[in-house]
């Protein structure tokens, strides 16, 4: 049963990206997941309360990884960024689709319920990659700075590479043909940058 609830989210993932929340009916999601639309109605009882499991289906994995990572005694406070910018680069650039129904959401704003849904289930991601960056200044690994902004500064950066394909492409002068995200240099040409940057902006 677990597995068909799943396979409803990532379908939902997949129609809400392509078609945005408005536009994505619960037969809709029931066609695409091949189920009827009674189960949908079953497991998550309107369309609202699907997108909310969905954002906390894919939030929970990152939140585990980052509070394992702050309590990492091994790692230093460079390195846990180090790991938080290959972590999120992989995942956003693989998971683009579910990224842009986020976005959307976000940017949009015109349900409050699923705005704040989105808000509550990252904010603790954003909390942990803040005490990182807190403690690396506590423990003079970094200069002192703006951790909020930080944090905006190095997810901005890879927000605009995804939400702006056209953008990217012209900035990388390359045809429409080309996709960027499937790209492993290119997303090794990301990464090393936001290495760069943050270690340009954090340490002394």
């Amino acid at each position: 049963m677990t597995d068909k609830k799943d396979h409803i989210i990532n379908k939902a993932i997949e129609l809400f990206a392509l078609k945005g929340f408005e536009g994505t009916s619960i037969r809709d999601l029931a066609t695409a997941a091949d189920v009827n639309v009674a189960m949908i109605n079953y497991y998550f009882g309107t369309k609202e309360k699907l997108f909310e499991a969905l954002v906390e289906k894919k939030s929970v994995s990152t939140r585990g990884s980052l509070q394992e990572l702050v309590k990492d005694k091994t790692l230093n406070s460079l390195e846990k960024i180090d790991r938080i910018i290959d972590s999120y680069v992989d995942k956003l650039f693989t998971h683009r689709k579910f990224h842009r129904v986020i976005q959307q959401e976000l940017i949009t704003n015109q349900r409050e319920t699923l705005t704040q849904t989105i808000v509550h289930a990252m904010f603790p991601n954003a909390l942990a990659i803040k005490t990182i960056l807190e403690k690396g200044i506590k423990n003079n690994e970094f200069k002192k700075m703006d951790p909020e902004l930080t944090i905006a500064t190095l997810l901005g950066t890879i927000n605009q590479v995804l939400l702006s394909k056209k953008f990217c492409l012209k900035l990388l002068d390359k045809g429409p043909e080309y996709v960027p995200y499937d790209d492993p240099k290119f997303k090794k040409r990301v990464i090393d940058h936001l290495k760069q940057l943050m270690r340009d902006h954090l340490l002394k």
